[in-house]
């Protein structure tokens, strides 16, 4: 794919959606946080339904580090492998109050640093939180970015740095959140929604779907 095909699916993919973000309910850095490090293997409506009444009673690392083990899986039970994330929860609370004065940091190493944060959690984090030029690459990029030949890659961190290498600086910071959706309701896995998308004529994918 050339440099003026991928201009244009970034430039049409603005003009449907100019102010993508994250479908994670959120407001603050640290309920960001928690809420991707809950995302593992969930959807974000089940992350979504656990964290509205957990915030709601505790969204610092203060106040969760309080709840105690128990009582913050009893928020988080429904959603999977709730008995490891509710472990690396308190201790990146633990981390985040001796190490970061309670703040999350602006850093990936730091981040990467944390229990449960990889380099995933960490773009997600530095893109949506601090407006880092960053890409997390999840299943859907992974497999949008293949389909399409924006940025084929064999394994997610190739994406990764295909996609910082050939998207245009332009649409850089808000590429992963555009690319996300686009895989979640339009290029979905088992049959795309080629007639409906709007990129479909810029797309390379060979076994399109007109429907």
């Amino acid at each position: 794919m050339n440099k003026d095909k991928r201009q244009q699916i970034f430039t049409r993919l603005r003009a449907e959606n100019p102010k993508p973000t994250t479908e994670l309910d959120y407001s603050s850095p640290f309920e960001l946080l928690i809420s991707v490090i809950l995302s593992a293997q969930a959807t974000d409506v089940s992350v979504n339904k656990a964290t509205g009444p957990l915030f709601a009673t505790a969204n610092t690392p203060e106040a969760i580090k309080a709840l105690g083990l128990r009582k913050l899986k009893s928020f988080i039970k429904h959603i999977g492998l709730f008995n490891t994330k509710a472990e690396n929860i308190l201790k990146t609370c633990n981390i985040l109050l001796k190490e970061h004065a309670g703040q999350v940091p602006e850093d990936r190493a730091a981040l990467e640093a944390l229990p449960g944060v990889g380099r995933k959690t960490a773009n997600v984090v530095l893109n949506t939180a601090f407006g880092h030029p960053t890409i997390a690459v999840d299943t859907h990029i992974f497999r949008v970015s293949n389909r399409t030949r924006i940025a084929p890659g064999k394994n997610v961190r190739e994406v990764e740095e295909k996609l910082l290498k050939f998207v245009p600086d332009d649409f850089k910071t808000d590429a992963h959140h555009w690319l996300i959706l686009h895989g979640r309701y339009v290029c979905v896995a088992r049959k795309p929604h080629c007639g409906a998308c709007v990129i479909e004529d810029l797309c390379e994918y060979k076994d399109k779907i007109d429907v």
